[in-house]
């Protein structure tokens, strides 16, 4: 029997309808309005791509989309000088800064710059910190679609076993610290991690998050294991650019109970969560209820 194909397609298209419906209560009943800033500087050609689609989403969602475009050789002064706009305008409940940063930039100044509770990405130092010692934070999209994913395939994750390849601050650590939430045992593994692959053996929720094509093959998989593959790698096949993901797919199918592809799994689920983590900072900046099931 194969693996079970956990589809992020769907179940972002799921979570994105449920975010809509919340917003129309919002407005309904209290006349709020999320809003989602988000501030692109210079032209980077996948950037432009995923800032559309950003706009797009959250236009659709019934929220408010800002859009900053700014040069390439914007100034330091005159970027912190807009968010420190954007963080004062109660229409903006989200702020995005798009990431990478031309390089003359200090991206770690700049992100710290957000106010905390409209860090939608939950890269700031302070959401890092909250998330780390257990504390109500803003969560960072893409491990929290992980989580929610999972959730939705296995109910509770306590005791569970689960094994973490990557260290980034991005994804690796923050997804450790949901999984700890979420009471499984943890362990963070990376390219230096001796033998690998009897680490990964013992995982019964693996997550793969290094960024190297088709690094986790089939027999580093637990049987019936549950595969969480966010890797998006380029690689060249028959002549033609394609998208792969950390773990080998077809090898790892053979042997997981549930996996996710590349593309189409935890791809989807990165905006869909950024709709979801909008919606929840604009929630408590107003004192609501937050959405049950939108949030770590």
């Amino acid at each position: 029997m194969g693996a079970t194909i956990i589809d992020g397609k769907a179940f972002a298209a799921k979570v994105r309808g449920q975010v809509a419906e919340h917003v129309a209560r919002l407005k309904a009943a209290h006349g709020l309005t999320p809003g989602l800033a988000v501030v692109l500087v210079g032209e980077d050609p996948a950037s432009e791509v995923y800032v559309r689609s950003k706009g797009k989403q959250t236009v659709e969602a019934g929220m408010a989309s800002f859009e900053h475009r700014l040069a390439a050789d914007t100034s330091e002064a005159d970027l912190l000088a807009l968010i420190d706009r954007l963080n004062a305008d109660p229409q903006v409940h989200g702020i995005l800064v798009q990431l990478p940063l031309p390089k003359h930039l200090n991206a770690e100044l700049v992100i710290n710059r957000i106010d905390p509770a409209k860090d939608v990405d939950g890269f700031h130092i302070s959401n890092v910190g909250l998330l780390g010692t257990g504390q109500k934070s803003m969560v960072p999209c893409t491990p929290l679609g992980c989580l929610m994913m999972l959730r939705d395939l296995h109910g509770r994750l306590a005791g569970m076993e689960a094994v973490v390849v990557g260290r980034s601050n991005i994804v690796g650590k923050p997804m450790a610290q949901l999984l700890l939430g979420d009471s499984c045992t943890v362990t963070i593994a990376h390219s230096r991690t001796k033998d690998l692959g009897a680490v990964c053996r013992r995982a019964d929720i693996l997550v793969a998050a290094v960024g190297r094509p088709g690094m986790i093959p089939g027999d580093w998989v637990k049987p019936g294991a549950t595969v969480i593959d966010v890797g998006i790698n380029r690689v060249e096949k028959a002549g033609k650019q394609v998208l792969v993901g950390d773990v080998d797919f077809d090898s790892c199918a053979k042997v997981a109970g549930a996996i996710t592809p590349v593309p189409g799994g935890v791809g989807p689920m990165t905006i869909a969560c950024l709709l979801a983590n909008t919606l929840t900072a604009a929630c408590r900046a107003n004192g609501l209820n937050e959405p049950e099931g939108l949030t770590a």
